[in-house]
């Protein structure tokens, strides 16, 4: 379809109360109209997530932040004039506009304005905000490609845009600016030394062990178990995954999704490799495509290699501990 009609049509479906799937520069979205807490509610069946864990709104430009956001702190203005379009998501306090379905019920919501071309063209032509979380079943591996959300989704979904494969490859950096004290909320396509260049030291906050009926987060993303796949995983350092440490050579096959290129194989059936040459953009572009492939390769188990702690590679080793942890 020529993309020109495709993105008319997903905003015809979007302002009638449907969903669409679209890409953004770090994972797909399914997007539903965010005043409209029917199509709201139905994002939420869709992918069975809890109605305690927050929608980002994803913004065209910097002129919804009035009409959605009741401030906009000075360190948050200063985080939005350097990295919006792109990566991060800021969180301020909500206006009445905004409804509580899509806060969890928080007096704060969410905003980012994607850097991805389809992305922007689609809101614009819609001309409206559209709350997305990513399109995939709730607490599983997010999806990079069109395929992804197809094999996930299946018909569940009005339209699903095609844009290839997310460049960035996991999600958005969420932060919250209070007393211009920043946090970061959830670590992602925006580094930390790329955040604290720009305002000073940040805190890092800790996960949360969500549960029905609790009361909603700021973001989304900061539940101890998500990202995960269907096969268990376990993390360990490079020498030890590689060592294959803990494991007998004998048994049902295990899988490694290793940072770098390795000597050998180990004792592994299968091997993922992130960036051959190490480089953490590569590595984050391939996270979760190549966590799929070994999820769906018939394994016991994936061991997984923690990257470097710095850069991309600390989002990368959040998602790894949270897709780990039971």
């Amino acid at each position: 379809m020529n993309s020109n009609l495709e993105i008319t049509r997903a905003a015809e479906i979007l302002r009638s109360g449907g969903l669409v799937a679209f890409p953004t520069e770090t994972v797909y979205g399914l997007g539903a109209n965010a005043f409209d807490e029917r199509a709201v509610a139905r994002v939420f069946e869709v992918k069975g997530r809890p109605r305690f864990d927050p929608l980002i709104v994803h913004i065209a430009d910097a002129h919804w932040v009035a009409r959605l956001a009741a401030g906009f702190p000075a360190q948050a203005q200063k985080l939005a004039e350097r990295f919006w379009p792109g990566p991060l998501t800021i969180v301020l306090p909500k206006t009445a506009a905004v409804p509580d379905l899509v806060t969890a019920g928080c007096p704060t919501v969410a905003l980012r304005i994607p850097a991805h071309p389809l992305a922007q063209s689609l809101l614009r032509a819609v001309d409206l905000p559209i709350a997305a979380p990513s399109a995939n079943a709730f607490g599983r591996i997010s999806p990079t490609s069109a395929a992804h959300v197809r094999e996930q989704m299946g018909d569940a979904i009005d339209l699903v845009i095609d844009g290839g494969s997310c460049h960035i490859g996991i999600e958005s950096t969420v932060v919250q600016v209070v007393d211009d004290r920043v946090t970061i909320l959830r670590q992602g396509g925006t580094t930390l030394e790329e955040i604290e260049a720009l305002v000073g030291i940040v805190t890092i906050a800790a996960p949360f062990e969500g549960v029905e009926g609790s009361a909603g987060r700021a973001a989304p993303g900061m539940l101890t178990r998500h990202y995960a796949p269907r096969t268990p995983l376990i993390v360990w350092t490079r020498d030890a995954a590689r060592a294959g440490e803990g494991l007998s050579p004998t048994g049902a096959s295990r899988g490694l999704l290793a940072f770098r290129e390795g000597a050998d194989r180990g004792p592994f059936a299968r091997v993922e490799v992130l960036s051959p040459k190490g480089d953490l953009r590569e590595a984050a572009a391939n996270f979760f495509s190549a966590l799929r492939r070994l999820d769906a390769a018939g394994l016991e188990l994936i061991v997984a290699e923690l990257l470097p702690e710095s850069g991309l590679g600390r989002a990368i080793n959040d998602r790894l501990r949270r897709a780990a942890h039971s």
